[in-house]
């Protein structure tokens, strides 16, 4: 087990259909290959919409690894979960 947990903060859009797509498949992503090791914070930009200047997502749906350092940002569609997996570093390829 790592020193400290994987943190990540998901950017979404509202209530829609793809911002609840994405988060179930980053909470799924997480609970399959991170167990309990990680901090997941979402973000609703409808309702805090200060949030997407102060730390410069510029569109919704993104998700920011804070740590393990690199940070790593991944903009866009996030049900391609081979996609995610590599920006995390968890790429099984």
């Amino acid at each position: 087990m790592r020193a400290e947990p994987y943190w990540l903060q998901l950017y979404v859009a509202g209530n829609t259909e793809q911002s609840l797509r994405s988060l179930r498949n980053i909470r799924r992503i997480c609970e399959s290959k991170l167990s309990k090791d990680y901090l997941l914070e979402i973000f609703d930009l409808y309702q805090q919409p200060e949030l997407a200047s102060r730390v410069q997502v510029i569109a919704a749906q993104t998700l920011i690894k804070l740590f393990p350092l690199p940070v790593r940002r991944l903009v866009g569609d996030m049900t391609n979960t081979d996609k995610i997996l590599s920006s995390l570093g968890l790429a099984t390829g």
